[in-house]
């Protein structure tokens, strides 16, 4: 009697959901805060900086938002784009932009299906209370869709330079 093999694994995630480098990104198509739909292959042959954030006009979400607006002549002169996602609705991240003067696209995921797809979502814990919730998270993409860069747990200070200088050694 010949033994059945044990089911595969995906290989295109790491342990927490997150893809791992090396693989493709999955595919998404969601909203962004200048009207258009944001796809990943609309974006081929270019860069993409992903960034998950957990909500609008927080303190670690404002400065990582400035931070990266900062920037975004550097991201731009390096052939990349930059994305940050989260739950909010188009017009949360559009007073968040105009508030404090956001370059980056902001994309909504309301749905949370890119959220999940990403490995982001998850269970959180704050002053011992446990909920979910989308953990910070920053993906660097290249120009033919593949994971090069992952940064599971983003400390927000310093984040965005830290993420330009990998930009430039791919």
């Amino acid at each position: 009697m010949a033994k059945t093999a044990a089911p595969k694994t995906t290989r295109t995630a790491k342990a927490d959901g997150i893809p791992a480098e090396g693989r493709k990104a999955p595919p998404f198509s969601l909203p962004a805060d200048d009207g258009t739909t944001v796809t990943l292959k609309g974006l081929a042959g270019k860069k993409v900086v992903l960034y998950f954030y957990p909500k609008d006009d927080t303190p670690g979400c404002t400065t990582e938002g400035i931070e990266f607006s900062a920037l975004k002549k550097k991201f731009d002169a390096a052939g990349t784009i930059v994305l940050g996602v989260s739950k909010d609705p188009i017009e949360k991240h559009c007073k968040f932009r105009d508030k404090h003067n956001l370059t980056v696209r902001l994309l909504s995921d309301e749905e949370g299906k890119v959220l999940e797809a990403y490995g982001v979502w998850g269970e959180k814990s704050l002053y011992g209370r446990k909920f979910m919730g989308i953990n910070r998270v920053t993906l660097l993409i290249d120009e033919k869709g593949v994971v090069r860069k992952v940064w599971p747990k983003v400390k927000v200070a310093g984040h965005a330079e830290e993420v330009l200088a990998a930009v430039k050694e791919i």
